[in-house]
């Protein structure tokens, strides 16, 4: 009798349901990783606008004449679209807060939308632990 070479369909099927399986549990892990890259990012981006509208107020003792430097986060998006828009409101000589709004597909992060105001609170819409920053 010849020994037959080759998996079996059991074999095949077997190994199938055990990558399906690893792949269940590893995509969402990994999408939440991504998302939490990009909070990191925002953040950031957060934290420079903060120091460019300080700098205004020493230079021309008020945040009023800040211009934003960008509207979103990353600000090299390729095509334009980061992953949260950012604004500044209200902007006045003495008071500023700086938002940023998730969009696109980092619309469905826990943290959802982050801010810090000139008075250095900082600030998630999400409740977890991990918002806090």
């Amino acid at each position: 009798m010849s020994k037959s070479k080759g998996f079996t369909l059991i074999e095949l099927m077997i190994v199938v349901a055990v990558v399906a399986i690893l792949a269940a549990i590893a995509l969402p892990s990994y999408q939440e990783q991504v998302r939490k890259s990009r909070r990191a990012q925002a953040r950031a981006d957060l934290a420079e606008i903060v120091q460019g509208l300080e700098r205004s107020f020493t230079v021309n003792r008020g945040y009023d004449k800040y211009d934003l430097p960008f509207n979103q986060s990353p600000r090299e998006a390729a095509d334009g679209a980061g992953f949260y828009g950012i604004k500044i409101e209200p902007k006045e000589v003495t008071t500023y807060k700086v938002i940023a709004t998730p969009k696109g597909a980092q619309a469905s992060d826990r943290c959802g939308t982050l801010s810090i105001d000139n008075f250095g609170n900082k600030n998630s819409s999400g409740t977890d632990d991990a918002c806090k920053w």
